[in-house]
């Protein structure tokens, strides 16, 4: 009978402790391979302004549900914030306009300076 208590003490503990820490050990699930796979439909809408078309907007909102913790919503920021400082002007306001495009609202602006700590 000892052991059994012992046995369902221990178990009971593990679960408790699995239960309290499992929020916290969810790791980011986003990349810049994420983002950038999600929104490559869109490269030509930045590039040259054909689009955006409806595989961009999909792909946008797509990533956009798969950055479901503030850690992705981070992550897409920096990967954004990234890009944006390999294009010109003219391209990155085209960037900056796919969302209100595609009728989708992300928690940032798509700029060169965005302070992506802040994003929640």
């Amino acid at each position: 009978m000892a052991v059994s208590a012992k046995l369902y003490l221990t178990v009971f503990a593990l679960l408790l402790v699995a239960g309290a820490t499992a929020p916290y050990g969810v790791e980011a699930q986003v990349t810049c391979d994420t983002v950038n796979t999600d929104l490559g439909p869109c490269g030509s809408y930045v590039l040259i302004g054909i689009g955006p078309s409806s595989d961009c907007c999909n792909g946008l909102k797509s990533l956009l549900s798969a950055a479901s913790t503030q850690t992705d919503r981070q992550t897409v920021c920096s990967c954004l914030k990234s890009l944006a400082s390999s294009v010109n002007d003219a391209q990155l306001a085209r960037a900056a306009s796919i969302p209100d495009k595609c009728d989708a609202t992300i928690p940032f602006t798509i700029s060169r300076d965005v302070d992506c700590s802040a994003v929640q």
